[in-house]
């Protein structure tokens, strides 16, 4: 899909650009605080007061939405932008590249939350993969103070380019591997800053945090906390105050690994679906997250930056329970070393798809080895073919959706693996590239804005899995999914196509928003990094159009847009159609959920809405 600024379109933008510096006719400053893995209506006065407080004293962003594949890296590289996907080519956490990353293990299928990786892809496409401008690289380009804090990967998306040998001119970074030789460097008056403060020059590990588990073993029960009170002493104790001392406009993300990392591994369900992610080790994440923020508002207090400072809060997107349960599985049959019995295993898509379609399948983490029949590849990934270097289908494991390449273009290789992905129990919904043609039972790709001026190899296709609630009140807090991942049923994975996935929870609170305002119009995270770039007056050369759109509504005097909302369904294969429930404001398009209706979470009232043929 092509998004077109038309002329309405375009006034608003500059109509809200022109509000946000009226008012006071001073440059505002911007923090971009992100709670990664945050779900919405999680978010109350007894776990997350912080939060709870801001989102109802400032903007109460009441119709959210993540991007889908609904993955960390794809919503960062969305923020960073404003982009979609289909230009930024960001498709998941982990994607095909088209050749062996090193960095990454000599794969070309790198997980890609590792700066290392993310410099070793830039190298390969032109210097930028996003093929974009990101905030924070436009910001300082501009002249104005810039810094990202936090979780490895998403951290340095935001300004990845030019950053090995230039401690100074590039903005301040600080993530896991800060303090390492493969960490961004650190400037001098940065290291003399931490030293004042008392405060070590190198990122603490997460330590208990990390630990997921195995089939036997629980995961973690503690969250992340010394990691991101080291992050939070830095922003509020070295970077706030030399940014109040330059005296520029600033900006600054903050991106907290938590609730994200205490969700993933925590210990309190193992192999169990309740409580799954509603447990005490989650909770604990939330409120982690929620203190962090809380110590970033003092310190602009204590600085005297509270009122000329915006606020953006937006989580990269929801969170699920994970179920390892399929009756269709061949994979689900076998027996293997690390996996409880009936469960399926890691890399179960690979795994299927290779006996569905007869083809070789082989590991792209483990040197391209044949993946024996009582094995699973070692990361979930697979090349698929007689000649691994050169394979007919690949497999990117990612979680609550998997990406499926055909190097070949093999218009009728796609058609049989659609086929196959239709007789599976764990499948909810498939879209596929456009170039392959109209396939019964699947979504053009277009529909989701992923067929864009994206430089990384495009899917073939994207493979959504089965989601549903396991019985709660507020049905988005519970949901649960199938997950392709190393992770166990009743930890935490996100990735679906759920609307649980999808309801990612936003606020906004500062000069340029409105005051206790209820916004029911949709917004999503390409909105989110559009709206950043128009507060602080930057001006990207967009390259691609698939752009979010800037929040006018959230800002005083700004003008409100009209939404709709719409259902997009396929034609029928063995009786299951692909549907897609979404919203648009003028050209653009925010997606709720999509699947097959009753195995996605958010489908149940598609009958109720207005449809669009395909």
């Amino acid at each position: 899909m092509r998004r077109i600024f038309t002329p309405l379109v375009a006034g608003l933008v500059l109509l809200s650009t022109a509000s946000a510096f009226a008012q006071n006719g001073q440059p505002r400053n911007l923090i971009l605080f992100i709670p990664d893995g945050l779900r919405a209506l999680t978010v109350t006065r007894q776990i997350a007061p912080t939060m709870a407080a801001l989102r109802d004293q400032g903007v109460n962003f009441r119709n959210p939405h993540s991007l889908f594949p609904t993955f960390t890296m794809a919503n960062s590289s969305a923020m960073a932008t404003g982009h979609y996907l289909g230009d930024t080519g960001t498709f998941s956490n982990t994607i095909y590249t088209g050749y062996p990353s090193v960095p990454a293990g000599n794969t070309v299928v790198p997980f890609i939350e590792n700066d290392d990786v993310l410099g070793d892809i830039d190298n390969h496409f032109d210097g930028n993969y996003l093929n974009e401008e990101t905030l924070l690289k436009l910001a300082r380009d501009k002249g104005l103070s810039t810094a990202a804090i936090g979780k490895l990967g998403p951290t340095l998306l935001f300004d990845h380019t030019d950053r090995v040998d230039r401690p100074g001119l590039h903005s301040i970074v600080f993530d896991d591997a800060t303090g390492t030789p493969r960490g961004v460097p650190v400037a001098d008056e940065i290291k003399a800053a931490l030293e004042k403060a008392g405060l070590p020059t190198a990122t603490p590990s997460r330590g208990a945090n990390a630990k997921a588990g195995d089939a036997k073993t629980p995961g973690t029960v503690d969250a992340n906390i010394p990691q991101q009170a080291y992050f939070a002493d830095v922003a509020t104790k070295v970077v706030l105050p030399l940014f109040k001392e330059r005296g520029k406009p600033f900006v600054l993300v903050f991106w907290s690994r938590d609730p994200d990392g205490s969700q993933h591994n925590h210990g309190d369900s193992l192999n169990q679906i309740v409580p799954g992610i509603n447990g005490p080790t989650s909770m604990a994440g939330i409120r982690n997250a929620d203190n962090n923020l809380a110590q970033l508002r003092k310190a602009l207090d204590e600085l005297g930056l509270s009122a000329s400072t915006n606020i953006i809060v937006s989580a990269d997107h929801g969170f699920s329970t994970i179920s390892k349960e399929s009756k269709t599985s061949p994979s689900a049959k076998v027996t293997y070393a690390d996996t409880p019995a009936g469960f399926l295993p890691m890399g179960f898509l690979a795994i299927d798809l290779a006996k569905a379609l007869q083809l070789p399948l082989s590991d792209p983490n483990d040197g391209n080895k044949p993946v024996a029949a009582d094995a699973h590849p070692k990361f979930g990934n697979g090349v698929l073919g007689k000649d691994p270097a050169k394979p007919d289908l690949v497999v990117a494991t990612n979680g609550g959706s998997d990406l499926i390449y055909l190097p070949g273009k093999d218009k009728k290789l796609a058609g049989r693996t659609v086929k196959a992905l239709l007789e599976q129990d764990y499948v909810s919904g498939l879209f596929v590239d456009d170039a392959l043609g109209s396939f019964p039972g699947t979504l053009p790709m277009s529909a989701l804005n992923l067929k864009g001026q994206a430089r990384t190899p495009t899917p073939a296709i994207v493979v959504n899995f089965r989601s549903y609630a396991s019985g709660c009140a507020e049905p988005t807090t519970c949901s649960v999914q199938i997950a392709d991942t190393v992770l166990r049923q009743g930890q935490g994975m996100h990735g679906s196509f759920s609307r649980g996935d999808t309801m990612n929870f936003m606020a906004a609170i500062g000069p340029s928003f409105k005051a206790g305002f209820a916004d029911p119009l949709p917004v999503s995270n390409a909105d989110v990094g559009f709206t950043a770039a128009h507060l602080l007056g930057l001006t990207p050369t967009n390259k691609g159009k698939l752009v979010g759109r800037v929040m006018t509504e959230a800002m005083p005097d700004g003008a409100t847009p009209k939404a709709t909302s719409s259902v997009l369904r396929s034609k029928p294969a063995n009786g299951l159609r692909t549907v897609l429930a979404f919203q648009r404001v003028g050209d653009q398009r925010y997606f709720d959920a999509a699947g097959f209706p009753g195995r996605t979470l958010g489908l149940d009232d598609t009958d109720k809405k207005k449809t669009a043929g395909k």
